[in-house]
């Protein structure tokens, strides 16, 4: 029978030892399998010379599972205090199974407050006579957290054993991170940079060689003659290069599998999402590509096979022509809950002139003429598009002519040919037109007074509802937007296809549309309606329209891990894409589910991008990542920032893409970072410097996305050159008096 005493305050300090030279250690006793990892902390003894020993050896007299008590979550120390000076203290038992002849009474410190040390009072308490003395305890409690990380990797053992035999380093690595990660060494890591170590926690890639090397460091030196420092870790660890070489080559081996081969001098992939808009222009799909797009990706909520496969087959055109590598990722739809579709609007457009502030035309607007499907040079860009199905038509036109129409309002308007151009096998014509028109399908064209042409493909205008602050919205679950709604008169109407959301959600609780452009709270629910009052919107209001993101962060809406249409669609994924990406993955359950369906079809190269885009899937990332490593798969992480900062709020966002980046880069798994990256710049031409900024620290992602918009050709190349910009630093010359001015 051991007697231990212990506190409930926040920090342990002074670990005193026994005259057998037993130190502490801290270990976890919660399995893999529990909700969280690493959860709980656990005391045992193991012997100074045990915990010394450099092989990973975790033999000891002391079963793990014997142990029947639990201590703080935080470990910290504080050198200045004596051994004797024990505050409140409770006093707890623990049996260590059947070994009950030795009885041992441990005392802890609790200081009533945290210690802060400067660089300076530690160089000074380490000069002094005690100096030896305060190494000797940073080496024993080096070792005692050294033996908490063998421990973790003992008592989950069995899971990390089961994962595939190219992860299992890799997911030792990441048990040891986040064994690492729940304690607090932030007084030890204070300690280690006084003596000129790094932090325990700088070395992600390797968190026991990292620890091994600082013991052998300060076992191996005298801390009294600086000079012996750098001897000494030379002597400790020799190969500390090497190893750091062989840490960077098996991160790039893993990020070549999922992501594939970068081309010369580039070292971070780029990712464009793209849509239909991509197969009505026979040269965007090569221009992203020249630019520096080396993967596409395919959002499968949107569109059918038929647009997927049209993209997937311009994308290997293109990349072989190119001779460019570029993959193809497949985003599955997931339990997502979006806005229904909207009835199409009319199919219309509205050309118009510039004009200047007092409603003079400035300039007229230039209209594309041309057969369907015919683009424009890459240097012109018009303001309308209009097509057509003669080519006798356009046989006969000529410069100077003058086509004459009647538009939706029954107003004579004309287009006077300005230019013609030879696209391909193909003619097109830029029109001027000097009066507002509305264009529609079925428009008659006639040139002196005969009729020579009509319009055809007209796209319908896209259907919103624009929400203003204090207006109401009834969400009905598929019901058709012809009738009004009976139960809100005057409210908006929009339907939600999913039935997650009328089963789950209570009133009270806040909604968020759209990534989080508008937000509202539930005031009613019914089985088949949802009423939301909207509290947050655009001055001018904001519009929503079909297939927009709806997010309810207080409710606990229990989704499917893969729905009918993302097993569906897995089919087609699997014969047509390099990687497919699982959305809104949650908990073990759901990649449970995923290698079941990974398994069945023998999809063992197939990569996989597990998408963390809710609080319970960054909360479970270390479990999700340990149950993905359990397959062969090329395996990454996808960090989707829009519905992540509305589901944990947008004030934590950075925490927890930090967060999400060291679990990442513990467990070699690469991070593609996500969502509105040069978003001004993507839509309006123009990049905000908050963006450029965003953009620069996306160098430690393997990956960077940008999403579809006007200007993505553009945004590419920026991204490109942000990526790929290597900072040069002059060395500053001592002579030149103006080499240190501040700027």
């Amino acid at each position: 029978m051991a007697l231990l005493y212990t506190s409930s305050a926040t920090s342990l300090t002074n670990p005193c030892t026994t005259p057998n030279n037993n130190v502490i250690q801290l270990v976890d006793m919660v399995g893999i399998d529990s909700t969280y990892l690493l959860r709980g902390k656990f005391l045992c003894f193991s012997s100074r010379s045990l915990m010394n020993n450099q092989h990973r050896t975790t033999t000891s007299s002391l079963s793990l599972n014997q142990m029947k008590f639990r201590v703080p979550r935080t470990l910290a120390f504080d050198l200045r205090r004596g051994k004797g000076e024990a505050g409140s203290c409770s006093r707890l038992e623990a049996t260590f199974g059947d070994n009950t002849s030795t009885e041992c009474t441990w005392s802890f410190d609790f200081p009533e407050s945290k210690v802060e040390l400067s660089h300076l009072e530690s160089e000074a308490r380490l000069s002094g006579s005690n100096g030896d003395d305060d190494v000797a305890s940073v080496i024993d409690k080096l070792n005692a957290l050294r033996s908490h990380l063998l421990a973790a990797e003992k008592w989950n053992a069995s899971q990390l054993h089961l994962c595939d035999r190219k992860y299992l380093e890799c997911a030792t690595n990441l048990v040891h991170y986040m064994a690492l990660r729940s304690l607090d060494i932030e007084q030890l890591n204070t300690h280690l940079n006084s003596l000129g170590l790094s932090s325990l926690d700088n070395n992600n890639l390797d968190v026991l060689a990292s620890l091994n090397a600082s013991i052998n460091l300060l076992m191996n030196s005298s801390y009294n003659d600086q000079n012996a420092v750098t001897e000494s870790w030379t002597k400790a660890y020799p190969k500390s290069k090497i190893t750091k070489k062989n840490d960077k080559g098996k991160v790039s081996s893993y990020k070549e599998s999922l992501l594939g081969k970068v081309c010369e001098g580039r070292s971070t992939h780029i990712m464009v999402t793209v849509g239909e808009e991509a197969t009505l222009s026979e040269t965007f799909i090569t221009d992203i590509v020249k630019a520096g797009t080396s993967i596409i990706r395919i959002n499968c909520a949107h569109g059918d096979p038929s647009i997927w496969g049209e993209i997937i087959k311009r994308v290997r055109r293109a990349s072989q022509m190119l001779e460019m590598p570029c993959r193809v990722h497949m985003d599955l739809a997931g339990p997502k809950l979006r806005t229904g579709t909207l009835k199409p609007g009319p199919c219309v457009m509205k050309v118009s002139p510039k004009k200047d502030a007092y409603g003079n035309i400035v300039s007229p607007a230039l209209v594309w003429l041309s057969l369907t499907g015919t683009e424009p040079p890459a240097h012109f860009s018009p303001d309308a598009t209009i097509s057509v199905q003669d080519q006798d038509f356009l046989a006969g036109l000529q410069i100077g002519d003058s086509v004459r129409l009647r538009d939706a309002r029954g107003r004579k308007r004309r287009l006077r040919i300005s230019k013609e151009f030879h696209v391909f096998s193909s003619t097109g014509f830029v029109a001027e037109c000097f009066d507002t028109a509305y264009i529609e399908s079925g428009t008659e064209l006639y040139i002196k007074g005969k009729k020579v042409g009509r319009v055809v493909d007209v796209p319908s205008k896209e259907s919103f509802v624009r929400l203003r602050v204090g207006d109401l919205l009834v969400i009905t679950r598929e019901g058709s937007l012809d009738e009004p709604s009976v139960t809100v008169p005057g409210a908006y109407s929009l339907t939600c296809p999913s039935g997650y959301l009328f089963d789950s959600v209570k009133p009270g609780e806040t909604i968020g549309f759209d990534d989080g452009k508008i937000w509202g709270v539930i005031k009613g629910t019914s089985p088949s309606e949802v009423v939301v009052s909207i509290t947050h919107a655009g001055p001018k209001g904001t519009k929503l329209g079909s297939e927009k993101s709806i997010n309810i962060p207080q409710s606990d809406i229990r989704f499917k891990g893969l729905t009918s249409k993302d097993i569906k669609d897995l089919d087609y994924v699997a014969s047509h894409a390099d990687m497919v990406g699982i959305s809104f993955i949650r908990d073990v359950h759901d990649i449970t589910v995923l290698r079941q369906e990974l398994k069945k079809r023998k999809l063992d190269d197939l990569g996989v991008v597990l998408k963390i885009e809710t609080e319970s899937g960054f909360k479970n990332l270390s479990l999700i990542l340990l149950e993905a490593m359990k397959c062969s798969n090329p395996l990454g992480v996808m960090i989707a920032r829009g519905d992540l900062a509305v589901e944990c709020g947008w004030e934590r966002l950075a925490n927890i893409q930090e967060e999400i980046i060291g679990i990442c880069k513990a467990a070699c798994v690469p991070v593609i970072m996500a969502t509105q990256v040069l978003e001004s710049l993507v839509k309006s031409g123009v990049p905000t410097r908050a963006e450029i900024t965003d953009a620069a620290n996306a160098k430690r992602a393997s990956c960077v996305m940008l999403n579809k918009g006007k200007n993505v050709v553009e945004a590419v190349s920026m991204l490109d050159t942000i990526l790929h910009t290597k900072l040069m630093y002059k060395k500053p010359d001592s002579e030149n008096p103006h080499c240190s001015a501040s700027h």
